[in-house]
C-alpha cells in the first residue's frame, strides 16, 4: 500500500483562513504514519519557520510551499483579478526563488493582496514545483469560464515553464465544477503525459474544526454568520484526511495518490539556518579598522561619561574591547550606536538598556545603553563573554 502526503495545507497564517496550528498539523500527519507534509499558505511564508522545526521535530519532511495570489501583471493597480497558484520548492534554490517570489508579491505586487505574475514566476522558476492547484487556479477557472480549448492553452504555458516539475492537481471536495475540471485534466494527463497528483484543500485538521474555519471566514470578510449571502466553503471536507480516506475518495486514478511520492522524492530536507550577514559599517576617514574607531568612540565617550578617567575605569573598558575584537564584533557595536544615535537625534524614544547588555561599559560609553555597569557593579561577562556561540 503506497504511501501518501499532503501537498495543499494552510495554516493558521492563512490569516483568518487557515484554522489549523502548525503543531496539531503536524502531529495528526505523523499520527495518520505520512512521510511528509507541506505549507501552502495563501500569499505568505509566515509560518516556514516554524512548520519546519515541527516537522523535523516529528520525523517528517517539511515541504516548503505557497499558494500564491496570481495576477496578470503584478504592477497594475486597476484589475482586481487574482487566481492561485500551487508551487513547492525542491531544494535551496527552489527555497530562495520562493522567498524571493513571496517579497515581490508583498514589495511590487500589493493590491488587496500580495500579487505575483508569470513573468516574475518564469525569472525565479528553478528548483520549483507547480500544479494546475485548485479551482480559483487560473487553468481551473478559464476551463470552467472560457471552456476547454483556452484552458489547454493556458495549461500548456504553465508546463512550458515548468516542465516535468508541473503536475495536474486532483481535488475532490463534493464540489460539481471539481469533477468537470478534473475530467478534462485527465485527459490533458494522458495527452501530454503528465504526472496528476491528488490533494485536499487543507483549512483545519479535524472535520469538527469546519465551524471555527467558518467564523475566521465571517471575521474575514466582515459578515454575520447568519448571513446567507456571504462567503462560506461549500462543505466540511476541507481537513487532513487520512491516506485511507485519500485513497477510497481516488480509488479510481490510483496513481494520482502514489504520485505523491514520486514528488517528494524530489524534495530535499531543507535547512533554513544560515550565517548572520551584518551590514558593513563604512569607516570615517583615517581609520583603518573597526577595532579602531569603536575604541576611538569608547573612550571620546567615557571623557563625557567619566571626565578624567581612572585606572578602574580604563582597564574595564581594555578588557571589553580586547574581547568584543577577539569575537569579531567591533562592526556589530558601530552599526547599534549608530541607529541608537540617529534615532535619539530623531527624538524617537529609546530606552535606557535592558537585560545583560547593562552590564557593558562600551555600550554604556558609545551612548548604546544609559547605565553606568562600573557604578552598579554589573558584569560584562554575563553580557559577553568568549564562551558565548550567539550574537549578543
Amino acid at each position: 500500500m503506497p504511501d501518501f502526503t499532503h501537498l495543499h495545507v494552510h495554516t493558521q497564517y492563512s490569516l483568518l483562513d487557515g484554522a489549523a496550528q502548525i503543531s496539531s498539523l503536524v502531529k495528526q500527519a505523523k499520527k495518520s504514519g505520512m512521510p511528509a507534509l507541506a505549507i501552502t499558505d495563501h500569499g505568505n511564508m509566515f509560518g516556514v519557520p516554524k512548520f519546519v522545526a515541527e516537522a523535523k521535530k516529528e520525523g517528517i519532511l517539511p515541504i516548503i510551499g505557497c499558494e500564491f495570489y496570481l495576477a496578470e501583471d503584478r504592477h497594475d493597480r486597476t484589475d482586481k483579478t487574482r487566481y492561485h497558484q500551487l508551487i513547492l520548492a525542491k531544494n535551496k534554490i527552489g527555497y530562495k526563488n520562493l522567498a524571493k517570489l513571496s517579497s515581490i508579491g508583498f514589495i511590487e505586487g500589493m493590491y488587496y493582496k500580495p500579487r505575483i505574475d508569470k513573468e516574475i514566476i518564469r525569472k525565479h522558476s528553478e528548483g520549483l514545483v507547480a500544479t494546475t492547484c485548485c479551482l480559483a487556479s487560473e487553468v481551473n477557472r478559464t476551463i470552467i469560464k472560457k471552456g476547454e480549448a483556452e484552458g489547454e492553452r493556458v495549461f500548456l504555458e504553465w508546463y512550458s515553464i515548468f516542465g516535468d516539475d508541473y503536475y495536474i492537481e486532483l481535488q475532490r471536495h463534493g464540489i460539481p465544477e471539481q469533477d468537470t475540471c478534473n475530467a478534462i485534466l485527465l485527459k490533458w494527463a494522458k495527452k501530454y503525459n503528465v504526472k496528476v497528483v491528488a490533494t485536499n484543500d487543507v483549512h483545519y485538521v479535524e472535520q469538527k474544526d469546519s465551524e471555527a474555519q467558518d467564523i475566521l471566514l465571517c471575521l474575514q470578510t466582515g459578515r454575520d454568520f447568519d448571513d446567507p449571502t456571504r462567503m462560506r466553503f461549500e462543505n466540511d471536507q476541507f481537513y487532513l484526511k487520512s491516506k485511507e480516506e485519500m485513497e477510497k475518495i481516488f480509488a479510481d486514478v490510483p496513481e494520482s495518490i502514489d504520485n505523491t511520492n514520486e514528488l517528494i522524492s524530489k524534495i530535499e530536507m531543507p535547512d533554513l539556518k544560515r550565517d548572520i550577514l551584518l551590514p558593513v559599517f563604512s569607516l570615517p576617514h583615517g581609520f583603518k579598522s573597526e577595532d579602531d574607531y569603536l575604541r576611538h568612540i569608547t573612550i571620546e565617550g567615557a571623557r563625557k561619561r567619566y571626565g578624567e578617567l581612572n585606572s578602574e575605569v580604563v582597564e574595564r573598558l581594555n578588557f571589553e574591547l580586547k574581547v568584543v575584537s577577539d569575537m569579531g564584533f567591533a562592526g556589530y557595536f558601530l552599526i547599534v550606536q549608530d541607529f541608537i544615535q540617529a534615532a535619539r537625534v530623531m527624538g524617537v524614544s529609546v530606552g535606557p538598556g535592558r537585560g545583560s547588555a547593562a552590564g557593558s561599559a562600551v555600550a554604556y560609553c558609545t551612548g548604546i545603553t544609559n547605565i553606568d555597569p562600573i557604578r552598579y557593579n554589573l558584569l560584562f561577562e554575563r553580557f559577553l563573554n568568549p564562551e558565548r556561540v550567539s550574537m549578543p
